[in-house]
């Protein structure tokens, strides 16, 4: 028989046998084939009997979880008042604090096992940020011309007087480098580096974000190689609305820490084009403080498994936000619909076979401590999955999964569910979401819903990331996403490999 037509009767035995195991699916096809032709011609071979990927009452119970998930209210409801009621939850904040005491609470309400997990974590507070064009091409005499920017996380202060220095305009590293000390020092430099939005417009806002964000990382550390005296960057975002967009920057070691910050879309356009006709002058005002490091925590809250508790399904978010703007998409809706994978089930009266671990990181934003902290403390070998959701709360079309591809036929019953809601599709990458990195690189498989991420660059980070941004009935079907995810997981029959 030719190798094309097996492969086709092989395509077909993976759909009409969906519950057939891993196993058989790796068998010799001369066998698969067998198996195909005897469902046509009523011949019955030999019995091979096959434990099922997933029970009859699992895939029940999925569908069930799924529709409670859609016509559901309660992720928004706890978005609601992470963001309105209890504010940006930038860590080492008094709202970052009380975040921690509500999720808590609100898990030990749903009669869930909580533990707060100690961190030791940076505190960076943000102060006054002020900056003005003192001289310019073409200026009104007296006058100066303000510029909208934001202070980079982490960075050190201005003079209190602060530092006036002529800009000088770079795209790039390169550009930098090829300018050479001599025209840099002393000077500030605004790297221009521009946020693809033609790349995010066709669903790649991500891969748009990667190659901006690059510049607010380690602009300062390159801009001070060559003696400027403060770093300024194009806001790593899709914006055009005079929003500048914050985020955490890195310093080196061997290098003198010199201030940065993040300018608008408008401001970055300004500059440029100013500095093309002459020089232009900035004074620069930013005030922030690096406070002593403060104790926090990861908000960890068990739905004990019925048959093996030891094992274990995280489905989390991170509870910290940066404090532009409520941290509505970033990530509170992340939080809100990994509560309620638990609520639902509660609801329904659905029991686990493992343990679902609803984890909210904190710390994720500017220094990582709650997840390097919870994989360091993780037994690793107990961990059977871990989801996040972290990029928002867009229309999902199917999820992401970091793992083995020999598990990719374990995932098919789930996304046949998730179909119906038009998130059927499965990406296989090296990572599936933020925080839980440290656990994929430790070989747990991991998950997160697959965002539509054409708008969320607009109001990542900035002051724009409020509660309105978040679309309920999309926000229902993340929420949907992770629950199948979950509780598929967390009653599948058969270890996934790993």
């Amino acid at each position: 028989m030719p190798e094309q037509q097996l492969r086709y009767y092989e395509s077909i035995l993976y759909e009409e046998y969906q519950d057939l195991s891993q196993q058989l699916m790796k068998s010799s096809l001369f066998l698969l084939t067998a198996i195909f032709v005897s469902s046509v011609y009523g011949i019955s071979p030999e019995p091979t009997p096959t434990p099922p990927l997933y029970s009859d009452a699992t895939i029940l119970n999925m569908k069930k979880l799924q529709r409670a998930a859609l016509t559901s209210d309660y992720a928004y409801r706890q978005t609601a008042y992470m963001t309105n009621n209890i504010g940006p939850r930038l860590t080492g904040s008094p709202q970052a604090a009380r975040a921690v005491e509500w999720v808590a609470a609100e898990m030990r309400k749903l009669g869930l096992e909580v533990k707060l997990q100690k961190l030791t974590v940076p505190h960076w507070v943000r102060g006054e940020e002020k900056g003005m064009l003192t001289e310019f091409p073409g200026m009104a005499k007296g006058t100066t011309q303000k510029i909208v920017l934001t202070a980079l996380g982490g960075s050190i202060a201005t003079p209190k007087e602060g530092l006036t220095a002529e800009v000088v305009v770079v795209e790039t590293f390169d550009d930098l480098a090829k300018l050479g000390r001599e025209k840099i020092e002393g000077k500030l430099v605004l790297f221009n580096n521009k946020f693809d939005r033609d790349l995010a417009a066709i669903g790649f806002g991500g891969n748009a974000y990667g190659q901006a964000v690059r510049y607010r990382g380690g602009g300062a550390v390159a801009a001070a190689r060559f003696g400027a005296v403060g770093a300024l960057v194009r806001s790593a975002g899709g914006s055009q609305n005079r929003l500048p967009h914050t985020g955490a920057m890195n310093y080196a070691p061997d290098v003198k820490k010199i201030p940065s910050a993040a300018v608008s879309f408008e401001d970055a356009e300004i500059i440029a084009y100013l500095a093309k006709m002459g020089t232009v002058k900035m004074n620069l005002i930013l005030t922030p403080q690096t406070l002593p490091d403060t104790t926090t925590y990861n908000v960890i809250a068990d739905l004990k498994g019925s048959e093996r508790p030891e094992e274990i399904v995280v489905v989390s978010g991170h509870l910290d936000s940066w404090d532009l703007g409520t941290g509505a998409l970033d990530d509170a809706v992340g939080v809100a619909a990994a509560m309620q994978v638990p609520y639902l089930m509660k609801k329904l009266n659905l029991k686990a076979k493992r343990t679902i671990r609803v984890v909210a990181f904190m710390n994720e934003e500017n220094g990582f401590v709650g997840a390097n902290t919870y994989a360091d403390e993780a037994d690793i070998k107990n961990h059977f999955a871990a989801i996040e959701s972290d990029l928002g709360a867009s229309h999902p079309i199917g999820f992401l999964f970091a793992g083995k591809a020999e598990a990719m036929p374990f995932l098919r019953p789930i996304s046949k569910i998730l179909s119906s809601q038009g998130a059927s599709q499965i990406d296989r990458r090296p990572n599936a979401s933020s925080d839980i990195s440290t656990l994929t690189a430790k070989g747990v498989p991991s998950f997160g819903p697959w965002f539509d991420t054409r708008t969320y660059f607009n109001y990542h980070h900035n002051a724009a990331d409020t509660l309105d941004k978040v679309n309920p009935k999309e926000l229902s079907e993340n929420g949907a996403v992770m629950a199948v995810l979950a509780y598929g997981l967390a009653n599948l029959e058969q270890p996934l490999p790993r």
